[in-house]
């Protein structure tokens, strides 16, 4: 039931969906909708990569660029077997929104290659990355479009690809992407950036329903990098980590699981599953243990509405990218779930994103207790207004719903006072 119904969502309709709605919602006109329904542009390129057995293999990849009222494009790029056109184009128009509530002047924008980089060499992920770059070199730039790691993605194949760039305009201009190692102008804390925007988010998540942190239960879906980390910081925070899932089945024991050594467990064997102590539970499992908060940390359309029903936590704080669907939404919506959506959730990694970019072109290089400082600030801020906005609007206005009316009023002033529309 859960696989079906994941299978036939499409997560460029639900985003367009989303927009539609806020859009009747706050009273603009459809003006407004039909600059944001689609992006601006995506390209679609073949890639030939010549193997280490001397083949050439072509990769499918893509770079959607979807609205640039606010700033540059900017978004990451995805290695992932399963990703689509329709997939690239939900998640710009999500970054959109992303970075409109975040108070950060960038437009949205996503990349991905259809790969599986887990079959693939250390020398072949080189020449893939270079070859996506020497085919979007055209799109991009510090000032038009700016790339960053995402799922699959990290700060050396972001070195790769800005050493490619580079070389390619035959001078160094490192803001073309961020998260980048520190070598080639990346920006300190940026690796936990995402994961500390999620807690900064549960900690105000918190407060609002009274759930003090000591002692908190907590659930994880997704051990890599958003996902670790979340659950190390919540557990440095004196959560308690009962649950943890990832592709390879989950862990589970009510009375807490070490973070560190789970994550040691995982580089050993693959898998959370199977840590000493603790109960198998299945991927999605993760959802229904009893709980008080929640980090879906995996992929899009984990929470359907199967998997809603049986969730018991207070507090969702998505620190993966559209990981409820409309549906699932509706029944957190009835248990009085306070669902932190993905926009406002995850915005941490863009936030800093930002940050590397500034520095880039300043040349300026700023510490890591200043990086987390003004993380804390603007993330904090990014929930205020939101959560202000929830409550000024009709009383079962959801923050997700909220989220989108914010961001939108924002790309609707900017467009119309652009003259985009009437």
């Amino acid at each position: 039931m859960q696989t079906r119904e994941k299978k036939k969502i499409n997560t460029y309709h639900v985003a367009q969906q989303r927009i539609k709605r806020a859009v009747e919602q706050s009273g603009l006109t459809m003006d407004v909708y039909e600059w944001l329904k689609a992006p601006d542009r995506l390209v679609e390129a073949s890639i030939p990569v010549e193997m280490d057995n001397g083949r050439i293999q072509v990769f499918t990849a893509y770079r959607a660029q979807h609205n640039n009222v606010l700033g540059p494009y900017k978004g990451g790029i995805r290695f992932h077997p399963e990703v689509d056109a329709d997939e690239v184009k939900a998640l710009s128009i999500w970054m959109t929104f992303k970075c409109a509530v975040a108070h950060v002047p960038f437009g949205g924008g996503k990349g991905a290659i259809c790969c599986n980089p887990r079959q693939l060499s250390v020398n072949e992920l080189e020449r893939l990355s270079r070859e996506y770059i020497q085919h979007m070199a055209l799109v991009l730039g510090p000032e038009k479009d700016i790339l960053a790691p995402d799922v699959n993605t990290n700060a050396q194949i972001m070195a790769w690809m800005a050493d490619e760039y580079c070389r390619i305009k035959q001078h160094n201009d490192f803001g073309v992407i961020t998260g980048k190692p520190l070598e080639m102008g990346g920006c300190v804390g940026r690796e936990t950036a995402t994961a500390r925007g999620v807690v900064y988010t549960v900690i105000e998540a918190a407060k609002v329903k009274e759930i003090p942190l000591p002692g908190a239960r907590v659930a994880v879906q997704g051990y890599g990098n958003v996902g670790y980390f979340s659950a190390l910081f919540l557990e440095q925070k004196g959560c308690k980590v009962v649950a943890v899932s990832d592709s390879g089945g989950g862990a589970y024991n009510p009375n807490g699981i070490n973070c560190r050594d789970l994550l040691l467990h995982k580089k050993l064997t693959g898998s959370v599953k199977g840590f000493p102590g603790t109960d198998n539970l299945d991927n999605l499992e993760v959802y229904a243990v009893d709980c008080d908060i929640i980090v879906p940390a995996a992929l899009e359309n984990q929470i359907t509405a199967e998997v809603a029903k049986g969730i018991n936590a207070r507090v969702i704080a998505e620190g993966a990218n559209g990981p409820t669907t409309p549906q699932a939404d509706e029944i957190l919506k009835e248990k009085d779930v306070l669902v932190v959506p993905d926009i406002l959730a995850n915005c941490g990694g863009v936030i800093v994103s930002y940050f590397e970019w500034v520095q880039n072109n300043y040349r300026y290089y700023w510490t890591e207790k200043e990086i987390e400082s003004r993380l804390e600030l603007k993330m904090t801020e990014a929930f205020d207004h939101i959560y202000n906005y929830k409550c000024s609007c009709e009383d079962n206005t959801t923050m997700r719903e909220a989220a989108f009316l914010y961001a939108l009023r924002r790309l609707a002033d900017a467009m119309k006072v652009r003259g985009w529309y009437k």
